[in-house]
């Protein structure tokens, strides 16, 4: 995980020859499947070419940020922002919790806080995931001392399968 802030930085312009969308959209049980649907689409209209697994790895990445949002918020509205360049695509989910960050998983060597195991553990795979598939993930706060919002972001690297290495 990368940095937290604690004011809101100028929003960075998008990649030359990038496209950037936004979706606000309310925090309903349908929500992530709606931005799940708003990315996908994004992609696979671009002017950018994108590789079919980068797709389906921000379909899932964007499916749980959101459902983050949606279940442990209760925030409005869930804002989505997508940034589409030549090498890499930026998601970024914002809600009305700042200080509900999320964590991932404990490690399958590590104890949860209660004592349970991690393999049994509920909360935490979807960052976990996130962080997984992601070349960068982190969360944003913004608002200073009165925080009002935060944003839960990762950037997928649109490269050919040939030349990817593990993560």
């Amino acid at each position: 995980m990368t940095t937290v802030t604690a004011t809101a930085p100028p929003p960075p312009p998008p990649p030359q020859g990038g496209e950037t969308y936004r979706l606000a959209l309310p925090n309903t049980p349908v929500a992530a499947k709606i931005a799940r649907d708003f990315v996908s689409s994004l992609l696979g209209t671009s002017s950018h070419r994108t590789r079919p697994e980068l797709v389906d790895d921000a379909r899932l990445c964007t499916t749980e940020v959101v459902t983050n949002a949606h279940r442990h918020t209760r925030t409005p509205l869930i804002r989505v922002h997508v940034t589409v360049g030549h090498r890499d695509v930026t998601v970024s989910v914002t809600d009305d919790r700042p200080w509900a960050l999320p964590m991932p998983a404990p490690t399958a060597t590590e104890d949860t806080e209660d004592g349970e195991d991690a393999e049994d553990a509920e909360g935490g795979r979807g960052i976990s995931l996130v962080a997984s598939l992601a070349v960068a993930w982190g969360a944003t706060i913004y608002g200073g001392e009165d925080s009002c919002r935060k944003a839960i972001w990762f950037t997928l690297r649109n490269v050919d399968t040939a030349t990817r290495t593990p993560g």
